[in-house]
């Protein structure tokens, strides 16, 4: 499978867990130790149940949400890491897109979210 399918069937599955408002299941897309890197808050996770909490408390701000489409472009790869800036587009309201760097890193079979930064 090429980094770019592996990168959107990624993103197919945390959609959903984000769609679902599923902390459990956005926190297992995270790996251990993973960089959450927001403006003014910076997260240094060393535990899986600081990414679910993270989420679980910014819930919130998406109130209202049924959609989420990931536009997804791999900017860089390798067989360990996939860079992918993805833009996120919501319900159609253009004034709540968001971007993020995601650089995704193999583990076992699958991927894992090692870095977050937004654009």
């Amino acid at each position: 499978m090429s980094e770019n399918s592996a990168a959107r069937e990624f993103f197919e599955s945390y959609t959903a867990a984000l769609l679902a408002r599923d902390a459990a299941a956005i926190a297992g897309h995270y790996a251990v130790p993973a960089l959450i890197q927001f403006p003014e808050q910076a997260i240094a996770v060393s535990d899986r149940s600081q990414t679910e909490a993270f989420f679980a408390q910014a819930f919130a701000q998406y109130a209202g949400i049924s959609e989420a489409h990931p536009e997804i472009d791999v900017v860089a790869e390798t067989a360990h890491s996939i860079w992918a800036d993805v833009t996120w587009s919501y319900d159609d309201d253009d004034a709540r897109n968001e971007r993020n760097m995601y650089q995704l890193v193999r583990a076992g079979d699958g991927w894992k979210i090692a870095v977050l930064t937004p654009l």
